[in-house]
């Protein structure tokens, strides 16, 4: 609560008939007082009736705090207190009312001071010129603060101000030569602290301190000498001491590694200036170091470390460790191994002209190969051929064709007996990776340990231990590692692990590849894309998906699927939809996808599809059957007047003539050759026909005589052997209405039998009956053609 309008309210409240004339107060007013110390307020109640309470920040405050020294004065007591800010006030008990209030600010006083004596700059020699001090205080930023350093001595016993400063630290200039402070060198002298505020001041504790303890020396300036077994640091010291302690860094020239190792060399020192640093234990040959050194007194503080110098240490013979090793391939189609042996190589930087040979012994004494096999190669790898029997490999290095080093491996024969080791586990922590086995039957010395990443960089370390721990590996990058036994002369067989990840990177991605929709379902399918051998695998696949409005639902299959059905959609809307792989190490969320269901069932639509077809099919196929169906009525041929005859015929049911023809004599001749609409035997001349249009239309009938079965004579045409089925025929055009004259030609039966008789007709007749009325016949050629069709 803000504490200005409660003492707005701070006012006197009258209480009725019979107050006194005396006004009601708290004393004293705000007030400032140090944290952590205590205090008293008095509120004066003579213009109250009833009994009061405090609050503290408006909380009430225990009653034991406060007690009655008469009738109309009542004291709070505040110990050791510690707000920053606090609002106090006295109110009545009965109606809460505000008699009267203050406000108390704290403030602390300055606290941990240190001094130093150092000097103005790095190169100053002879007595220290500056006094720092620095100290620690609660600062409120509303408040200006200003402080003073007051010094005192044994000899000036009256603190003087010697600094003043607006921060909490100050430098005094001349410390030793000022006049004012007249302290010899070796003197103790006492320090304190003033802050002052526009409303209170605080001092702090006094400090003594003793010069040699607070005095900063300078950096010293460094020289190195280099030697092939250690480096001398020397130094020059601007001041001295009896007895002084000193400290040499030194780590390896900055690289791309930032994690280069530093070392700290300690030496306590007397007068000399310089420490002698081993190379054999320490330091590796031919590399460059930079060094710096700091010094101090017995218990004075550390001085700053001085400029650093880079050096190149020189080669050291004893350091020189060939460790060699092999790597052996199968055995190729012309019977020879291909043994790469590597060496860990000098370095570069060693000065002179080294010299590696490769020296191939038979390990049998009745080997088939020669005795000796030599080579020389350049760099830290060489590839030697060997046949299946067991050799061992010498390797020797010269400098300026002085043997320097030299050590040997051994090769087992193809198919050779020798134990190797069982049960490789590994495991990877923080881009390490741990390797452990058990160790076979036999006693050995220790064990080989080679790994590489891409089969052609091989990295290698001896263990005498069944486990070790493989540093600086490639991020991210599957390694192969092959564990050897050693004994006293000769190497076991190796036992390999695969595709090891120094570390495991992303799952890789995820992509929806498909969205197949339907009317109330959806067929959602996904693929994956890794990141590498050495990506996680994804455990789980979920498939958030949703309206663009409603809220996302949620599906989580395992990851053997990549496709999912979702199921209850809403026909014809349009969703969302994306999917979030989950693996080990981290989470992989694939693009949004949209899609819109399907009004209809496609199935539906199908088959609705399929029986339109049909139908179609049936229509088309009724409609051609109907089509044929009217052209054969349309094509039905229609008795031609000029090929034809009418003839009537009784209607007795009772009747029936058979007319028996016998087959022609002559087959081969067409029947349709001459056509014989009438019989006239009289005339040969045909009757004239008139047309419809008028014209007259005449028709040559050709004479014929009456042929017997046994002359030599064409057959009768079918139409006159019809005809000599009747007993006697008169012919005549039949009326028409329509014409003048019908183009048919009449035949009418009569009583009389017809005088010719022959074979080739005969009629034969039932019983005869009463005679009917006629009806009238067409003959046609066609139902001769269809006669003989038949």
């Amino acid at each position: 609560m803000d504490p200005l309008p409660l003492l707005l309210m701070l006012v006197v409240i009258p209480v009725g008939k019979g107050q006194h004339d005396d006004s009601c107060s708290v004393d004293p007013k705000d007030q400032y007082i140090e944290v952590g110390s205590s205090t008293e307020v008095v509120c004066k109640t003579s213009c109250v009736h009833g009994e009061t309470l405090w609050t503290l920040d408006d909380r009430p405050v225990d009653e034991s705090w406060s007690r009655s020294i008469n009738s109309t004065h009542v004291v709070l007591t505040l110990r050791n207190f510690t707000h920053h800010r606090a609002t106090v006030a006295c109110r009545t008990v009965e109606t809460q009312h505000v008699v009267g209030g203050i406000i108390i600010v704290t403030y602390t006083k300055p606290r941990n001071i240190s001094c130093i004596l150092h000097h103005d700059n790095e190169s100053r020699v002879g007595t220290v010129q500056l006094l720092t001090c620095s100290w620690e205080h609660q600062r409120n930023s509303r408040v200006n603060v200003n402080y003073s350093v007051l010094f005192s001595s044994a000899l000036r016993t009256s603190p003087i101000e010697i600094c003043e400063s607006k921060v909490t630290t100050c430098r005094v200039s001349d410390f030793y030569e000022s006049e004012r402070i007249g302290l010899t060198a070796g003197e103790h002298f006492s320090i304190t602290v003033r802050a002052k505020a526009p409303a209170w001041e605080a001092y702090s504790d006094t400090y003594e301190f003793d010069p040699y303890q607070i005095w900063k020396l300078n950096p010293p300036k460094i020289s190195v000498a280099t030697f092939s077994d250690h480096l001398l640091v020397q130094w020059n010291q601007s001041y001295k001491p009896e007895q002084h302690r000193c400290q040499v860094k030194f780590r390896k020239a900055p690289s791309a590694d930032e994690r280069t190792a530093v070392w700290v060399f300690d030496k306590t020192l007397n007068t000399e200036g310089n420490v002698t640093i081993p190379t054999e234990e320490t330091l590796e040959s031919c590399t460059s170091y930079e060094l710096s050194v700091r010094c101090a007194l017995d218990e004075a503080p550390w001085s700053d470390w001085s400029r650093e110098k880079t050096v190149l240490t020189k080669l050291n013979k004893s350091q020189i460790r060939l460790r060699l090793w092999r790597k052996v391939t199968g055995v190729q189609s012309d019977g020879v191994r291909k043994v790469q042996a590597m060496w860990t190589d000098i370095p570069s930087a060693c000065p002179g002209r080294f010299t590696y040979e490769i020296q191939l012994t038979p390990d049998q004494e009745d080997a088939i190969q020669g005795t000796q096999f030599y080579t020389s190669c350049g760099g830290s790898t060489c590839d030697v051929p060997v046949n299946h029997d067991a050799h061992r490999i010498n390797l020797t290095v010269s400098l300026d064709e002085v043997l320097l080093a030299e050590d040997s491996v051994y090769v087992p024969a193809v198919g050779e007996s020798l134990p190797r080791v069982t049960d490789i586990q590994t495991s990877t922590r923080d881009g390490v990776i741990l390797v452990n086995w058990r160790a076979p039957n036999q006693s050995v010395r220790g064990y080989m340990i080679d790994w590489t990443h891409n089969g052609n960089q091989y990295y290698w370390n001896e263990s005498k231990c069944t486990n070790a721990n493989l540093f600086d590996l490639l991020d991210k990058e599957p390694y192969d590692i092959t564990v050897t036994p050693l004994f006293d002369d000769k190497t076991g067989h190796g036992a390999q692990v695969l595709q090891i990840c120094s570390t495991v990177g992303g799952p890789g991605d995820v992509a929806i590849s498909s969205v197949q929709a339907y009317d109330k379902s959806a067929d959602v399918s996904w693929e994956t894309h890794s990141n590498g051998a050495c990506s996680s695998a994804f455990l789980s696949y979920t498939v958030f998906y949703g309206t663009q409005e409603g809220p996302l639902l949620n599906v989580t299959v395992d990851s053997e699927k990549q496709n999912m059905m979702l199921k209850d959609l809403d026909p014809d809307t349009q969703y969302r939809v994306y999917i979030e792989a989950t693996a080990l190490t981290a989470m992989a969320t694939s693009r949004e996808t949209l899609f819109k269901t399907n009004k209809f069932d496609p199935n539906f639509i199908t088959v609705l599809t399929a029986c339109g077809c049909l139908i179609i099919v049936l229509v088309l196929f009724l409609g051609l059957c109907c089509a044929v169906q009217w052209k054969r009525f349309r094509d039905k041929p229609v008795p031609n007047p000029g090929l034809s005859s009418v003839a009537s015929w009784s209607s007795s049911i009772h009747h029936k003539s058979m007319c028996l023809f016998h087959p022609f004599s002559n087959p081969s001749e067409s029947t349709f050759d001459k056509v014989y609409t009438e019989q006239t035997p009289n005339s040969s001349t045909p009757p004239l026909a008139i047309s419809s249009n008028g014209s007259t239309t005449g028709h040559r009938n050709k004479e014929y005589a009456d042929s017997a079965m046994g002359r030599d004579e064409k057959p009768a045409d079918p139409v006159m052997m019809l005809h000599s089925c009747f007993s006697e025929e008169t012919t005549a055009f039949l009326p028409s209405q329509s014409s003048p004259g019908s183009p048919y030609r009449r035949q009418t039966s009569v009583e009389t039998q017809n005088p010719k008789t022959g074979k080739q007709c005969e009629c034969v007749s039932g019983k005869e009956q009463d005679k009917t009325s006629l009806k009238t016949v067409y003959v046609t050629l066609d139902m001769f053609e269809n006669d003989q069709a038949r």
